[in-house]
């Protein structure tokens, strides 16, 4: 497992108006600019048949804040119980906190719609379109169903483990998902390899027909509140309609294809010399369990296949973390300072306490990396099975991004402590990850010496096997599941419509034939806990752009790629300035506030890429003169 990119699902900083423990779309600032949806519910009876006041609109929103903030904070412990302590009481617990919250969100946002069409201050009237922006389920049957539903799947993930069998037939060890990634990581056995990928994959079908019964009652939620369907609920979240938001995500892939095909192009010539012509094609797609990864997303553990022949070997973080038995408390500490060198607070003391650094040995956890904001004020978290490596050393400076940013917005109103947009939350430590260089750990005292300018190529290609692999993965999954809601893909293809994608967008395809009744989207921690997706695609441009322009505030001029903030009082009271604003303001204010830019642009990321792209081409061309064969 990435714990870096399963960092990034965040289900607490989820607005808290929306099904917190559900993991719903996090509430951006788009209906700040567009009318709330017709709906196709009928509103509550009126009390009050005359014209409001706006002292009365203001009121109301007061008043709801209050009463949603109380519910999502109940819902909140109640998750982090049910990840930490997984029974079914526990995920009952989970499901009927989180009924409750939709509950109340749904009265809040029809109650709401009295006060449209109101001249108000500016914050109330974003306030109460904000409030409209969610899921509605008048039947407490429904709501009932829902919450059971999300929570046993994301339940089932968490305790899902593939068994396997010894060569004579009998019963194998039961291995869970981190142990089979690790396979992943390490192996070169092809056989094995697709074992261990087979094998996860074979869990998902368990809970598709929970899955299939999750989505009609959420399109039918999002209907209730005038939405086409929960695609559509998702995509109307980002300050346009949700056709402009489609033609937007393919417009920002479009910028960025060229990187990863050359990037795909050169792996398939490594894979094919390592592997063998007669098990990786040198045309189409490539088999999914050759990437060193149990979705393919980040190809970061196939770096020693693929490095350039001239690399030095280096510093080897890992190792010297692993030397300095370096704890997990230590790991966070090492974050911490980071963000503390920008002038940022200290954690509080109750995050110490408080948060699970380590895997229990004596019960399951969802070991998933996640951060937490329990109370919207000082009560943070992570949890987070921490092990001392490069991967959990990254992760864990990504997490503190969510951390950083809730306590920046703490004394916002309670419906703005949330990200400008989702995408906004999520690329914050990634941000503060990009500025993991030599230079860094040099000045925190984890290596002695910095490498030569000479050899940023190796660590530039390891940066982008997490980085640019990435980017179509987080593209189509949601490309995926607006199919599925949008009944374009119903539960007979699934895993048609999946595949189907991942060839076109990734170059990848199945390890065997497809199951008559498989669903390896569900393999995905993402798709069991519905948490959306596109955040995770805007994050990895997001955080490029904010890198390139936190750089220029230090007063940096090199290679973008060779950058680190760390220690930049400038850049980290820019930083700052912007998480303070939370989601008070719609995004490209945030945006523009930061970078000077109120449009995402890939060309940040084309920019701290460009000498890698330019000797990838270059091995390409070499490799194909040479008869490697790949296209």
């Amino acid at each position: 497992m990435n714990n870096h990119r399963l960092a990034l699902a965040c289900l607490n900083l989820i607005a808290l108006m929306m099904v917190a423990a559900l993991s719903m779309s996090a509430i951006s600032s788009a209906a700040a600019t567009e009318p709330a949806p017709k709906t196709t519910a009928k509103p509550a009876a009126k009390t009050n048949p005359s014209k409001p006041a706006v002292k009365e609109a203001e009121q109301f929103v007061r008043d709801a804040e209050a009463r949603l903030e109380k519910l999502g904070i109940d819902a909140q412990r109640a998750e982090w119980v049910a990840e930490n302590f997984i029974t079914d009481d526990t995920e009952a617990i989970t499901s009927q906190a989180a009924e409750r919250n939709l509950a109340a969100a749904g009265e809040v946002a029809l109650q709401a719609r009295r006060f449209n069409g109101l001249k108000l201050p500016a914050d109330a009237a974003r306030k109460l379109k904000l409030m409209q922006l969610t899921l509605l389920l008048s039947d407490a049957k429904d709501r009932e169903a829902y919450t059971r539903l999300a929570a046993s799947m994301t339940g089932a993930y968490g305790k899902a483990k593939y068994c396997g069998k010894k060569a004579d037939g009998s019963a194998g060890e039961c291995l869970a998902l981190g142990e089979l990634e690790k396979i992943l990581a390490e192996s070169r056995d092809p056989a094995k390899l697709k074992e261990v990928w087979l094998g996860w994959h074979s869990q998902s079908p368990a809970y598709k027909q929970r899955y299939s019964e999750y989505v009609a009652l959420s399109n039918k939620g999002a209907r209730e509140m005038g939405f086409a369907d929960t695609g559509a609920f998702w995509r109307s979240q980002y300050d346009m309609s949700p056709q402009e938001f489609s033609t937007e995500m393919e417009r920002l892939w479009q910028q960025v294809k060229p990187l990863y095909e050359s990037l795909h192009t050169y792996t398939r010539y490594k894979l094919r010399q390592t592997y063998g012509a007669d098990v990786v094609p040198a045309e189409g797609p490539i088999p999914a369990h050759f990437f060193g990864n149990m979705w393919s997303q980040n190809w970061d553990n196939l770096y020693p296949i693929l490095k350039p022949t001239d690399a030095k070997e280096g510093y080897d973080l890992s190792a010297v973390l692993t030397a300095r038995n370096t704890s997990a408390t230590d790991m966070v500490r090492y974050a911490e300072g980071f963000y503390k060198s920008l002038g940022m607070e200290a954690l509080p003391p109750t995050f110490w306490e408080r948060s699970l650094l380590t895997k229990p040995k004596d019960r399951e956890v969802v070991c998933h990396a996640s951060a937490w904001d329990i109370d919207t004020l000082v009560d943070v978290r992570v949890k987070m099975c921490i092990t001392p490596t490069a991967e959990h050393f990254r992760t864990i400076h990504h997490e503190l991004g969510h951390v950083y940013y809730s306590l920046a917005y703490r004394n916002a109103a309670p419906i703005f402590k949330n990200g400008a947009n989702d995408g906004f939350h999520e690329a914050i430590g990634d941000t503060i990850a990009l500025s993991i260089t030599p230079d860094y750990l040099k000045k925190i005292g984890l290596i002695d010496q910095t490498p030569d300018a000479s050899q940023d190529i190796g660590p530039l290609l390891n940066r982008a096997l997490e980085k640019v692999a990435f980017l179509p993965f987080a593209y189509m999954v949601d490309k995926w599941r607006w199919q599925v809601y949008s009944g374009q893909a119903g539960p007979a293809d699934y895993d048609k419509a999946w595949w189907a994608l991942r060839e076109i967008y990734q170059g990848i395809k199945r390890p065997a034939p497809m199951e008559s009744n498989g669903f390896d989207a569900g393999a995905k921690f993402h798709v069991a806990n519905d948490t959306p997706y596109a955040r995770y695609f805007l994050a990895d441009m997001l955080q490029f752009q904010f890198h390139r322009a936190l750089c220029r505030e230090a007063g940096y001029t090199g290679p973008l790629h060779r950058c680190s903030i760390y220690g930049s009082k400038a850049a980290g009271a820019k930083f700052q300035a912007m998480l303070t604003m939370g989601a008070s303001k719609p995004w490209p204010e945030a945006l523009k506030g930061l970078t000077g830019e109120d449009k995402i642009d890939g060309s940040a990321i084309i920019e701290y890429f460009a000498p890698l792209k330019a000797w990838l081409d270059a091995q390409n061309k070499i490799l194909a003169a040479a008869g490697e064969g790949g296209k």
